[in-house]
């Protein structure tokens, strides 16, 4: 990456954090699947009117096709199923547990379907990151009361994979079209299948408030477009194991918001587990100098 485009990572990562923050201030008020309908919906919208005034190039019948199924997985499978578990009472750090095996599983796939090739030392630091993700949460993991269920494990596993098989799907399929009306079909895939949820599942119950209103806002534009916009371009530059690696580092940097907004604690070994994630993640994505990829 040259410019600007060597902070993206950085940026992608603060970003995506502060997801897990806007879902505490929202989750009391919604209940999940009509949340993120709306998220979603509200996103089509604003990038429609985006994609308008830029005047994007709009995509075809089969990149808008190809953009729609990556988003239904990417958004509507994986956070749907995150959002539901933890509704559910599954606790916020199982599940974030279980979505830190999203980086290993990607590079697992990807070698397979895309032909990346992942060196040993790419492993290394894919294994290194999960260590620092289980050392950040493990002050979570006994406290797993009741919530640990068949069906909220089962739906943060199929979270896991959905979220797995869309960044592979939009690797493959959808990386050539562009970025704004790309993303606008995402919403379409992901907001689609959250309309059927909830009609589906629940009773679409919704209490308007300041902190709804807040969470809404700051999840549309911050994390709906801005933080999917680096991470689709990410995806479209880089190799699917190292961008998907990067998501190790969210669950320490979330614990790190929530310590300086709410007061939660945040212990030395915390600190250490980031750490470690840490330098997994930079193991994992560093390049290897011209002399070294000439040599192999």
């Amino acid at each position: 990456m040259s410019g600007l485009k060597r902070f993206i990572p950085a940026a992608f990562v603060l970003l995506w954090s502060t997801g897990f923050i806007g879902a505490r201030y929202a989750m009391p008020w919604a209940e999940p699947f009509t949340f993120l309908a709306a998220r979603f919906v509200l996103a089509f919208l604003v990038l429609s009117l985006l994609a308008v005034l830029i005047g994007a190039r709009w995509a075809g019948g089969r990149a808008a096709l190809h953009a729609t199924i990556a988003g239904a997985l990417m958004h509507g499978v994986y956070l749907g199923g995150v959002f539901w578990a933890i509704h559910q009472g599954l606790p916020a750090g199982i599940a974030a547990l279980i979505a830190g095996l999203q980086p290993l599983v990607t590079a697992l796939v990807a070698g397979r379907v895309l032909g990346e090739e992942v060196q040993p030392r790419h492993w290394a630091g894919l294994a290194a990151g999960f260590a620092g993700v289980v050392i950040v949460l493990s002050p979570q993991l006994g406290n797993v009361g009741g919530g640990v269920t068949w069906q909220t494990l089962a739906a943060a596993v199929v979270a896991m994979g959905g979220m797995t098989a869309g960044t592979i799907w939009q690797k493959r399929f959808g990386s050539g079209g562009d970025l704004v009306t790309g993303t606008l079909c995402q919403y379409l895939g992901g907001g689609a299948l959250m309309l059927v949820a909830s009609f589906a599942f629940e009773t679409r119950t919704v209490t308007i408030n300041g902190e709804l209103i807040f969470a809404m806002a700051w999840l549309v534009l911050i994390l709906s477009i801005g933080a999917i916009f680096l991470l689709m371009v990410m995806i479209r530059d880089g190799e699917m194991s190292k961008v998907s690696s990067l998501f190790y580092l969210v669950p320490g940097v979330t614990a790190i918001m929530a310590w300086a907004l709410f007061g939660e604690h945040l212990s030395p070994v915390q600190v250490a587990g980031l750490l470690v994630a840490t330098f997994g993640v930079g193991l994992a994505t560093a390049q290897v100098p011209t002399r070294a990829r000439a040599s192999r």
